[in-house]
């Protein structure tokens, strides 16, 4: 303030952010993909949209699961409005274990809150699960905002290089970094996502899984290792969560096995936002501690999850003639699905095209040298794709099976 008591007349800009904030970017980089695609298309271009992660039918249409919006509008007006316990409805989170583990006995030794969708899951494993500085561990192809997440809560991410040269899984190359990272920090957290992952579609087999778990075994008398699986799009692949789970359960007593469930993808309802975050602790004690943190976090971002969308999934998930027909319904949109798998596997690999192992999901990745050039030459054809280091996200989930010919020859093109 001058001597006159007036405001002084700043000269030099000056940012009411924090100095890490200040060069945050505006938008997602895949919804903006989508917002530009979606434009020129009502334009009246004809355009192949192939970035965002939702199930279109072939004529455009957002899939969704009548079972699902039957659930939805017998929900009483009282049961939407009202507040959801800050965990979550107990009745949600007792259906989220019976889908994950149906009578396995690891259903009653959990710690678990609803979460908004799969992402708020991730949230709160990095949260609580790592101290601020300290690092991420997640394969060399990722989904973006697991980098996003850790960037949010000061944390960081660090990678393993996902495929060996032969295509498969590279468990040597995970357990040379878990072990690394626990050697520097003392502790490790570890997403892994499968099956489907996001984004090149590959589906670790039980192999695989095996390798993993031996891994995670032996670093982790060195630390505590955290291992949380994203299963978002487990229910669309052609290998039961069972694989998953006979390998990995085993060493729940070592390290903490933990899921990242979502509404969003396997009942196809993104716009819910409801998910949750399911911890497997035999010890009861460090169970309880984990549940106090895990709830203390809820209030401390959220508060709560969305009553009515959890009332019903809990009602679907918790009575089997619900669930039954949840599950018909929901194989007729896999079927649609693998139609297009199996349309691309057999233009791309005519063509030439490099790419994982691909039975199920809904992206697949294509591996290009400069993939930010070989997208936007795409997107001059209006085809449009993620680029991401060394290669391109396709979401065919969202790609009409007519139009996998003209997607196929532009990545050709361009690969």
């Amino acid at each position: 303030m001058t001597a006159d008591g007036s405001l002084p007349n700043v000269a030099v800009a000056m940012s009411f952010l924090i100095p890490s904030r200040t060069l945050r970017p505006a938008d997602d980089p895949i919804f903006a993909l989508n917002a530009e695609a979606k434009a020129r298309a009502q334009a009246g271009e004809r355009v192949v949209n192939a970035t965002v992660g939702s199930l279109l039918d072939d004529e455009g249409k957002l899939a969704t699961l009548d079972g699902v919006n039957e659930a939805l509008h017998e929900l009483s007006p009282q049961v939407v409005a009202g507040y959801a316990p800050i965990a979550g409805s107990p009745d949600f989170l007792r259906g989220v274990a019976l889908d994950l583990f149906g009578d396995r006995p690891e259903a009653k030794m959990v710690a678990s809150v609803a979460t908004p969708g799969g992402t708020g899951a991730l949230r709160h494993a990095i949260a609580n699960f790592l101290e601020p500085g300290q690092s991420l561990l997640t394969s060399s192809f990722y989904w973006g905002p697991y980098k996003t997440l850790a960037d949010e809560t000061d944390r960081n991410l660090e990678t393993f290089e996902m495929f060996t040269t032969s295509g498969g899984l590279d468990t040597e190359a995970f357990h040379t970094e878990l072990s690394r990272l626990v050697k520097k920090q003392g502790r490790a957290l570890v997403f892994l996502n499968s099956p489907c992952h996001n984004p090149s579609g590959y589906s670790f087999d039980d192999a695989e899984w095996k390798r993993l778990r031996a891994a995670i075994e032996d670093v982790s008398a060195a630390g505590p290792v955290a291992i949380c699986l994203d299963i978002a799009y487990a229910k669309f692949g052609a290998q039961p969560l069972d694989v998953m789970l006979d390998a990995m359960l085993p060493i729940a007593n070592k390290a903490l096995i933990m899921f990242a469930w979502s509404a969003s993808k396997a009942f196809l309802e993104y716009g819910l936002r409801v998910g949750a975050l399911v911890a497997v602790q035999p010890e009861e004690e460090e169970r309880r501690r984990i549940q106090n943190a895990l709830v203390y976090s809820c209030r401390g971002t959220w508060s709560n999850v969305n009553a009515g969308g959890m009332a019903a999934i809990a009602n679907i998930l918790l009575d089997s003639t619900r669930r039954a027909r949840i599950d018909r319904e929901r194989a007729g949109c896999i079927e649609l699905l693998q139609r297009r798998v199996g349309t691309f596997n057999d233009l791309a690999s005519k063509a030439g095209l490099r790419y994982p192992r691909y039975d199920g999901g809904f992206f697949t990745t294509v591996f290009v040298k400069d993939a930010r050039a070989a997208a936007e030459r795409l997107k001059a054809d209006g085809i449009f794709v993620v680029p991401q280091p060394g290669a391109l996200r396709v979401a065919l989930c969202s790609v009409a099976e007519r139009d996998i010919p003209r997607l196929v020859e532009g990545l050709a093109k361009v690969a």
